[in-house]
């Protein structure tokens, strides 16, 4: 069984958690990489990085669902147990979510449920507050939604700028989110449904 990321950018967590599950020798490596944005700077990143990937624009798809089942005959192909969400900017359906509740994660730049969605870090900076950070958690069908794993704050000094906020913010996502990662993957941590009130 192996791991298989979701990204749409840069991919700078995806090869933060990477070099680590190298580095730890993880049982469950990381062995796919699924994009949904063709000029993604994480392609070039897993080429280096010799991680298979499949780069899936869902603008060729006439739904959703379409498209996630397209997804889903490239995680079972490559026997995926694990989906981590590594700046990935969609909502992930019920057609994925249904086959691997419990089993995806994402991190998101805020201190949640302060701030969920895009642009949290520039949400939080010109809120303002003094505190962000940095949150994973579980993934359900809400946005930013699912259970909280683990949380760190990130102090907003007076001097910081959005650029330095963010710079502070990924260097915390590069160091916890494998740490999180590796804790699920050897069954340290358990997943247990969001209550709804």
């Amino acid at each position: 069984m192996s791991i298989a990321v979701f990204a749409s950018g840069s991919g700078s967590n995806f090869q933060a958690m990477v070099e680590y599950a190298r580095r730890q020798q993880w049982s469950t490596p990381i062995s796919l990489l699924i994009c949904d944005q063709p000029k993604a700077k994480v392609l070039q990143r897993a080429e280096r990085l010799d991680i298979p990937y499949h780069m899936i624009d869902p603008r060729r798809f006439a739904s959703k669902r379409a498209y996630e089942e397209k997804v889903l005959t490239y995680l079972e192909q490559s026997r995926i147990e694990w989906i981590v969400l590594a700046g990935y900017m969609r909502l992930i359906g019920s057609t994925i979510l249904n086959k691997y509740e419990g089993k995806i994660v994402n991190i998101h730049p805020s201190l949640l449920p302060a701030f969920p969605g895009l642009h949290a870090i520039e949400q939080a900076f010109h809120y303002p507050v003094k505190v962000s950070g940095v949150t994973v958690h579980f993934v359900d069908e809400g946005m930013d939604t699912g259970p909280i794993i683990a949380q760190e704050a990130v102090t907003i000094e007076d001097q910081d700028t959005i650029e330095s906020l963010r710079a502070k913010i990924q260097q915390v996502e590069h160091r916890l989110y494998p740490k999180v990662v590796d804790q699920l993957i050897q069954g340290k941590i358990q997943y247990r449904r969001r209550r709804v009130e």
